[in-house]
């Protein structure tokens, strides 16, 4: 059973179901106005805490780390929509009740802690303190993290004409003449006086061979980096103002306080 002393500790804790998956957090405890026993409590889920439900006490455990509550996660997502802040109508309670087939007695009056921690509770009700709770709309902005496109490398053959300067050399042939001398006269003579004779010199010459090969040149990778730009974001949000008036003729004591 979770007592009024838990309700401190209960404000802003996990919310659990039966299988220990968690459905979101606590956001407000409702009491019974008679007994100030803890009855309902309001669960907030999604994005920024923006869909909030409420789920029954009864059959709940609270292990000062999470509140285990006796319903599955999708059974409370899929609760009755109530406006969770101030008194729960007998309306809504049965609709509630119903839904969740609980017999716990009704809670009239909503139990809210505020940031130090003391109870209040509705004016409506008899048990109420010498304040009323003045709440406003705070801008909870996060980020989160979505696909905003993808880069691909891919490599394709491009064929180009290239042109190298090779030096290649050939033997051609050149008429020598030289007088005959003592040195080669023997040479001159050795042979018949008349006579047909031919003489052949072969030629070569350098032509350029082309070869090719395949090398590597580079490594080429994707890498990416983390860019931080500034991002306003713009929302609508909303505060309380508590008026005072008193019956009295005496100017100036009307004023709204925020």
């Amino acid at each position: 059973m979770i007592a009024t002393q838990d309700i401190d500790a209960l404000i802003g804790a996990d919310a659990v179901d039966q299988d220990n998956d968690k459905i979101g957090t606590i956001g407000q405890v409702y009491v019974d106005s008679d007994s100030d026993r803890p009855v309902w409590v309001s669960v907030k889920s999604g994005l920024f805490g923006t869909s909030e439900t409420l789920v029954p006490l009864d059959g709940a455990d609270w292990d000062r780390a999470a509140l285990h509550v006796a319903y599955s996660k999708n059974q409370v997502k899929d609760a009755p929509r109530i406006e969770p802040d101030g008194e729960l109508s007998p309306a809504e309670q049965q609709r509630l009740y119903e839904y969740y087939g609980s017999t716990e007695g009704r809670a009239s009056t909503a139990g809210l802690t505020d940031t130090d921690g003391t109870v209040g509770h509705d004016t409506s009700g008899p048990n109420t303190d010498d304040a009323i709770t003045r709440s406003e709309e705070r801008l909870r902005v996060g980020t989160q993290q979505v696909e905003s496109g993808r880069v691909r490398l891919r490599k394709h053959v491009v064929t180009e004409q290239q042109t190298v300067t090779v030096p290649v050399s050939h033997e051609e042939v050149r008429l020598e003449r030289e007088p005959i001398t003592d040195a080669n006269r023997g040479d001159a003579l050795s042979g018949p006086d008349l006579s047909e004779e031919e003489h052949e010199v072969v030629l070569t010459e350098e032509r350029p061979v082309v070869q090719k090969e395949t090398v590597p040149v580079e490594r080429v990778k994707l890498a990416t980096e983390t860019v931080t730009e500034q991002q306003q974001v713009t929302e609508t949000v909303a505060h309380e103002e508590i008026d005072t008036d008193t019956d009295t003729d005496i100017a100036g004591t009307d004023r709204t306080v925020r």
